[in-house]
Order: structure tokens, then sequence, then C-alpha cells
């Protein structure tokens, strides 16, 4: 039987939704954007930065409200963020490997996809703040990776699956994850880069086919031989360290006991004299 600390209610599933939609309008909007529209200069990325990060914070206080969020499931939201924030630094700079992603994976897969987006967000704010990487493209790279340990939440077998299949199912979903959070993130910065080749620079107003093929080339030219080294490592860590590191969260969650809740019994009267 799996447990879930943070389990997606009503709310937080209507916030979830929101925050992700608008996350997908903010990542896509220059494909469709006219050319004479303002939102085709890049001064206005900051006010689609700035209304992303008060809707990360609110699929958190949803989750608050539709669980409770309990001192326990908090006190291993932070033990495993920290855990992720100390993990980024180990390979910041260094083409592309990133040690948190498997982490974050085996999280998300262990404690259900409601954690698993909390946990990604948090993980990423702290390391930035750690690493000194808070610019406008930080409340996107909370969003892209509260998706990948979501999506590790929503893998299939939870109850059942384990062993060496639930590692190379995890392993291939780290790998392709790894991926298109560099493809995902790339449309951040993509637009606003100026005086780069014409066959992969974006052309606003452009048929969406004809930007999209500048984008795959832009991904191919500048950013895959980051996103493969980062999915290598992924693949690696999740074979060698994986099988521990999901014995230990699935203990430390049954010990825990999430699912149950508090009870208080009046105390027996004093036995008589």
């Amino acid at each position: 039987m799996s447990t879930r600390p943070v389990r997606l209610g009503p709310r937080s599933v209507a916030a979830l939704a929101l925050v992700s939609v608008t996350g997908v309008m903010a990542f896509g909007w220059p494909l469709l954007a006219d050319s004479a529209s303002g939102l085709a200069h890049s001064q206005d990325a900051p006010w689609l930065f700035a209304a992303l990060l008060p809707m990360l914070l609110a699929v958190v206080v949803a989750t608050i409200a539709d669980t409770g969020l309990d001192a326990k499931a908090i006190a291993m939201l932070g033990v495993l963020a920290a855990a992720g924030a100390a993990l980024r630094p180990l390979g910041a700079g260094t083409a592309g490997i990133e040690p948190m992603f498997f982490l974050l994976v085996l999280s998300g897969r262990v404690l259900g996809p409601g954690f698993g987006f909390v946990l990604g967000s948090v993980a990423m704010f702290a390391s930035a703040l750690l690493t000194g990487g808070v610019g406008p493209w930080m409340p996107f790279q909370m969003l892209t990776m509260g998706w990948v340990s979501m999506g590790a939440g929503l893998l299939p077998g939870s109850d059942r699956l384990r062993g060496r299949r639930e590692l190379v199912m995890l392993a291939a979903y780290g790998a392709v994850a790894a991926v298109l959070y560099g493809v995902i993130m790339n449309l951040q910065g993509w637009p606003y880069i100026a005086g780069m080749a014409s066959g992969v620079s974006f052309v606003p107003g452009d048929p969406l086919d004809q930007n999209l093929a500048r984008y795959i080339a832009y991904c191919l030219a500048t950013s895959l031989g980051w996103d493969l080294p980062r999915a290598v490592v992924t693949v690696i860590l999740t074979f060698t360290l994986g099988g521990t590191i999901l014995k230990a969260l699935r203990r430390a969650t049954r010990r825990a006991a999430f699912d149950v809740p508090a009870t208080f019994r009046p105390s027996s009267p004093p036995p008589p004299p």
C-alpha cells in the first residue's frame, strides 16, 4: 500500500491546473505571437515571470488547505528539498551534470505527484538561493522541475512494481525528463537572444512550423550537449543508488504514518489508594 504525504485534493488540483496552464502559455506564447503584438518585445517578459511565482505558492497553500500537510510531511519536504538543493552545486557549470534530478524523480515516485510538484519547486528555489542563480528564469525552473517530479509520481505501478523493473522505468523516465527539462527551459530565453544565425533565431509572426523548425535546430545546436549528460548522470545514479534510496524513502514514509490521523484519549483515572 502506497502512502502519499501530500495528496491531490480538489483545490490543489485546481491550483496545479491553473499554474500549469499559465506556465504552458508563458513558455509557448512566442510561437503564436504576431509580429505587431506587444508580446513580441522582450521587456514584456518580466511580467510573465512575476505572475508564475505567486501561483506556485498558491499550489502549496491549496495543498495545505486540502490535506493539512502536517509537521511530518513538512519536515520530509524540508529535508528532501535541502538535499536536492545541496546536490545541484556539485555539477554546476559542468556540461549539464545535475545530480539533483535523480533524487527528485525517486522522491516523486515514492511520495506522490502532489508532494512531487511541491518538492521540485521548493528544491529548485532553494538551489537558486544557494548557487546565486536568482533571476527572471527562476520561476520557470521551479515550474519545470515541479513537472519533472510530479510526473514521476504519476508513473504506473506505484503499489506493485518493485526491483529491477521499477529502476528501469525510473531511469528511462529520468532520462527523458532530463532532456525535456532542457528543451522546455530553452523556450524561456530563445525568443530574446539576439544576434544568432537566422537558421535558429526566433522570428515573431512567422508560421508556427517554421519557428518550430528553428527552435529544434536551436536546441540541437546549443543545449543538447548539456541535456544528454544530465540524462546519462540521472540514469547512472538511478541504477547505482536508486534501490537503496527507494527503500529508505518507503521505510521513512511507513514509519511517519502520514495517513494515520492523530487521536487523543483521556488518561485513565489513578487507581484508588
